[in-house]
């Protein structure tokens, strides 16, 4: 009868399954649709509504995401709900167990920046650099920063909490900060990863931390 019940769900859903017993296989039915990890990177640091996803993921059309968030929602990946009054917005957010794949995005993300073909230059969203800041932190070199950097990407602000060689980031006031980066997130990319240079980007604080901020994030070699 479970075997049964399995087939008929896999029948409901339209898309591809692998008949492989393998987590990793599994982990492809959940999200290895085209949009759908970039999808649920977007609500790793907080609820978002669907227009705030659609202008991060610039190249998914309105009706893709909508699928996407459709999808993650049946597989326990996503919730949709109300935020109440006087927002009253319908945003979407994150399971406790989609928040669990944020090492998958960053085990695949320094993975994937060691090949000569990817791209820096091509957009990025503020979760998506703000992630690779988690993902790419050197502890060794910032062990001895106990430090709150605010971020400002035009009306979203974050927080992170830079401390014992670790980064902990969450949507929040930038007020008492110690130092705040106010930029588009491509341009923040461009300094901390381009060597763009600072004055490239607003810098409201503690100037001598701003700068070694942007050095503690090295990328990996490229492969040969």
């Amino acid at each position: 009868m479970q075997s049964e019940k399995v087939t008929i769900e896999r029948n409901a859903d339209t898309k591809r399954y692998y008949d492989d017993a393998c987590g990793t296989a599994h982990g492809l039915e959940l999200i290895g649709e085209r949009w759908a990890l970039l999808v649920l990177r977007e609500l790793m640091l907080g609820p978002r509504r669907f227009s705030e996803l659609k202008a991060d993921l610039p190249g998914i059309s309105a009706n893709v995401l909508s699928q996407r968030l459709t999808e993650l929602e049946e597989r326990g990946l996503a919730i949709r709900r109300r935020l109440p009054p006087p927002a009253s917005a319908q945003v979407y957010e994150a399971t406790e167990w989609g928040l669990e794949a944020e090492p998958i995005v960053q085990v695949l993300g320094r993975w994937a920046a060691r090949s000569k073909r990817h791209d820096p230059t091509l957009p990025i969203s503020g979760v998506s650099i703000l992630l690779s800041f988690r993902t790419m932190l050197d502890p060794a070199t910032s062990r001895d920063i106990d430090a709150t950097i605010g971020f400002r990407f035009g009306d979203m602000d974050y927080v992170a909490r830079l401390r014992d060689g670790t980064i902990a980031v969450a949507r929040g006031d930038t007020g008492g900060c110690d130092v705040v980066f106010t930029a588009a997130p491509s341009a923040l990319a461009a300094v901390v990863y381009g060597g763009a240079p600072l004055d490239s980007i607003g810098i409201d604080g503690d100037m001598t931390l701003a700068k070694r901020f942007t050095t503690l994030f090295p990328l990996p070699p490229k492969v040969a």
